[in-house]
């Protein structure tokens, strides 16, 4: 089975799944949230991290040390 690639397929599926009851209106402002959000989330998943040192035991309730 081919995962859903539209928002107008699986935004409508998934809040149905959480019992979640959307007009047209409501969808076409969800969709419209999605198609703005969406890209830069996929560009901060694609971001590669890896040269980035991990921080061990971050203190966080100081703001990080300026680097």
């Amino acid at each position: 089975m081919e995962p859903p690639t539209s928002p107008e397929d699986f935004i409508p599926a998934g809040l149905a799944a959480l019992g979640i009851e959307a007009d047209e209106i409501e969808l076409a402002v969800i969709g419209a949230a999605h198609g703005l959000f969406w890209p830069p989330i996929l560009e901060l998943l694609a971001l590669d991290t890896s040269a980035i040192p991990i921080e061990r035991n971050p203190d966080l309730s100081k703001a990080p040390p300026s680097r």
